[in-house]
């Protein structure tokens, strides 16, 4: 279905007419996509290939084939999520991208896992633009990034401007090496010092090509002048599968879910007299066998890196009773019950707090490789040990489950240890049973708990009060450099794992 983009309204005879006055309107497609998150596979499903790098490179190659003006771009987090990511720290992705050839990036918060001197290591690798407007150097205030770039293309001139926000850069910012982040009311106004320099060379179409989730790129587009001419916001982060655009102040607004199933395409045509989107078409296309070809030099280049992987990572550290799921990250799951447990007991403290978004796959087992694990929990890491009060717990624990989180728009849900239990009532917004040991969780008691470093060095963001707070308690401390050796060894010298969920975290909806 054909949309109305802006305030120019569009009939059937409108359209009509664009076909014959193509001095004036001209087409442009632009695919896009984002989160691939090191997908680079195709899975059988059905006797049916799905996704991978091989067939989204099929299909782009064909659209570029059939349509005179096509431009391909990805909308951050292309790396992390798969051991041929993790075991090549990212050279493997940089490679594999190249050969995919997107125009144009930008960059996602797990671009920055690596570090920012491997990410910048990366950038100088990549033969295609990233770009970004709004990440700074501390030392400087010079841009890390390119913040534009201009593509002309049939005589027009198409802006993409890069955007990533505050909350999707802890991992930079506890590096200490880069300031400035922006906030929404700052992005908007760096979006309209670019629009308003670049704007007077005629340019006919601006794109925002953000990593910042698509409720938040809603907001973004709230604020922007219609003036600046920004036309449309291709997102990421936020993993959001969409059936049709989110228009809001006349800009739609889109993402392609997640990894490399699917793809999404606009079919765009362009008023270049008055230097706008005239109207559009925008599909969520699937990835898959039946509609796209195979890019065999991508393959090729895949089944050197899996050749690789596959010795490394086959060997099998157990068999747990039954296949172990995590269906949803914002619930208590059979897997972040088992792994809060694990590590809470090998590293002795009261609770164990993970984030729920570190547990990548919805299934685990029964057959457990290292590849297995690896994938299903990929960002590894340090365990910091707070001590903190009932007071705070309970503190901690209502700001974890709040309206914001519960409807999946923040990605602050922790899985914990079974010694804690509590139940949450939604209408009142509160706690109305928490409990450890079977016991009250008395205010002035003091309770041991184990926190990822990453949530640890953002744990206002997390918890929404100072960490400054917590450490007049007692100072806090490493007490594990690797969760995932501990996972490891665990499972190699246990056989027959089970575990169902026992009601450790209960929601009261009604």
């Amino acid at each position: 279905m054909w949309k109305t983009a802006k305030i120019v309204m569009i009939t059937k005879r409108n359209f009509m007419n664009v076909e014959y006055d193509m001095n004036r309107y001209k087409k442009l497609t632009i695919l896009h996509s984002n989160d691939m998150h090191g997908d680079f596979l195709a899975e059988n499903i059905d006797d049916n290939l799905i996704g991978g790098v091989s067939m989204l490179s099929g299909f782009v190659n064909k659209v570029r084939n059939e349509e005179k003006n096509t431009l391909y771009c990805i909308a951050g987090d292309m790396f992390r999520g798969s051991v041929i990511d993790s075991e090549f720290k990212g050279i493997s992705t940089i490679e594999i991208m190249n050969m995919l050839s997107p125009d144009v990036v930008t960059i996602g918060n797990h671009e920055t896992d690596y570090g920012i001197a491997h990410l910048l290591f990366i950038e100088k690798c990549a033969k295609f633009p990233i770009i970004n407007a709004n990440l700074h150097i501390k030392t400087n205030g010079s841009r890390l990034f390119k913040s534009h770039h201009i593509f002309e293309i049939d005589g027009m001139k198409i802006l993409f401007i890069g955007i990533i926000t505050e909350s999707v850069m802890n991992q930079a910012r506890n590096e200490g090496l880069l300031g400035t982040f922006l906030d929404i009311q700052e992005a908007v106004q760096e979006i309209g010092k670019i629009c308003d320099t670049y704007n007077a060379t005629d340019i006919d179409l601006t794109v925002l090509l953000t990593h910042i989730g698509f409720e938040e790129d809603k907001k973004l587009a709230e604020q922007l002048d219609p003036a600046w001419g920004v036309d449309i916001i291709i997102g990421g982060h936020s993993h959001t599968f969409i059936t049709e655009p989110a228009v809001v102040n006349g800009i739609p607004v889109v993402q392609a879910g997640v990894g490399t199933d699917g793809i999404g395409r606009f079919d765009l045509t362009i008023d270049t007299d008055n230097n706008c989107l005239y109207d559009y078409k925008w599909q969520y296309l699937p990835i898959n066998s039946e509609t796209c070809p195979q890019d065999e030099s991508i393959d090729s280049l895949l089944s050197s890196y899996k050749n690789v992987t596959d010795m490394k990572y086959s060997r099998v550290l157990t068999r747990f009773k039954r296949k172990l799921t995590h269906p949803d990250r914002f619930m208590e799951t059979e897997l972040g019950d088992l792994f809060c447990d694990i590590l809470a007991e090998k590293l002795g403290v009261d609770i164990m707090f993970l984030a729920s978004g570190s547990i990548r796959n919805e299934e685990l087992g029964p057959l457990v490789q290292f590849l297995n694990l690896t994938e299903c929990f990929p960002y590894d890491g340090v365990v910091n040990m707070l001590t903190v009060s009932g007071q705070q717990l309970h503190k901690m624990l209502n700001y974890m489950l709040r309206d914001e989180t519960l409807a999946g728009h923040s990605s602050g849900f922790f899985q914990i240890s079974r010694n804690l239990r509590l139940t949450y009532d939604v209408a009142q917004s509160k706690i109305i049973d928490l409990t450890f040991k079977g016991k009250p969780v008395e205010d002035n008691s003091f309770y041991r708990i184990g926190l990822q470093q990453f949530q640890y060095r953002s744990f206002e963001k997390y918890f929404n009060f100072p960490l400054s707070e917590i450490e007049k308690n007692h100072p806090t401390k490493v007490i594990a450099t690797s969760i995932r050796d501990i996972l490891e060894e665990y499972m190699i010298n246990t056989q027959g794992i089970d575990m169902q969920t026992d009601g450790r975290i209960t929601i009261i909806r009604i």
